[in-house]
């Protein structure tokens, strides 16, 4: 199966992180991420024999999994969702730009360029088409920032780790979501869980903080980082699209730019 397969894979799972996120928005965020990320390992407990990986393997996927999440919550604790989300989706226009850096062997293109810058272009109009920003500077924004750097540097830095079996990532995963449930006991109020809570939470387990990593692990380790991180822009665009559908308002003229420039940037980005 091709590489971009697997990305596609992965990104239509994360496309319905928001949607979940909205409706378990009563879930302190840290036990959120923290249950989610070790049900999703849950399928990869019976390989847990492939899980032996070098120590400076397991701080890569902890450094990725639990860095991540964690930065991109303090941003959305203190700035704007909207505009924080849209700094977070700087990610896959990282990924274009530094895997030359990392990467050995890898040269970057001016349509690998133009295509991501493109492709963010089309990601803010997705984000910020749906209005309520507040267009006002935040410290939170740095935390964002930074979020969207390590996604990036994770997902690269895989390919410079020793080989390790994807089912290792369920060790990350195991692994950063007990510490996220650290930080939950640490930084918030505990809180009960209902059946429906926890059927969700399920769902985001095994769906986007689950099988998304398998699959994006897949997806680095035998595809082109810059065709992979110009593609992963249509996530922002099924995220909003899958919101708009599922809280019943129309899709606006936004979403459409954003479909046009988000599509034409994967057309042009991922030709040989």
């Amino acid at each position: 199966m091709h590489p971009n397969v697997y990305a596609l894979g992965a990104i239509a799972l994360w496309a319905s992180l928001a949607t979940l996120g909205v409706t378990l928005k009563h879930v302190p965020p840290f036990l959120l991420t923290g249950l989610a990320l070790v049900i999703g390992s849950v399928p990869a407990w019976p390989l847990a024999r492939q899980w032996k990986v070098p120590a400076k393997t397991l701080a890569l996927g902890i450094y990725g999994l639990f860095g991540y999440h964690f930065l991109l919550f303090i941003a959305l604790r203190i700035a704007p969702p909207v505009e924080a989300n849209l700094v977070n989706y700087l990610w896959p226009l990282l990924i274009v730009v530094l895997a030359p850096l990392i990467l050995p062997g890898m040269r970057l293109k001016a349509t690998h360029v133009l295509a991501a810058l493109a492709g963010f272009a089309g990601a803010a109009v997705a984000i910020l088409g749906g209005g309520g920003t507040q267009g006002t500077w935040s410290w939170g924004y740095l935390p964002a920032l930074a979020s969207a750097f390590l996604w990036a540097t994770y997902s690269l830095g895989t390919r410079r780790v020793a080989a390790f079996p994807t089912a290792a990532i369920g060790l990350f995963g195991l692994v950063s979501g007990l510490l996220s449930l650290a930080c939950h006991v640490a930084l918030e109020p505990s809180t009960t869980l209902s059946a429906r809570d926890w059927l969700l939470l399920t769902v985001m387990g095994l769906g986007p903080l689950g099988a998304a990593f398998f699959l994006w692990d897949k997806a680095l380790k035998g595809g082109d980082a810059r065709q992979i991180g110009i593609l992963s822009y249509i996530t922002p665009l099924l995220s909003t699209t899958l919101l708009v559908l599922v809280t019943g308002r129309g899709f606006s003229a936004s979403i459409l730019l954003a479909a046009a420039l988000i599509i034409g940037a994967a057309i042009v980005g991922t030709r040989k």
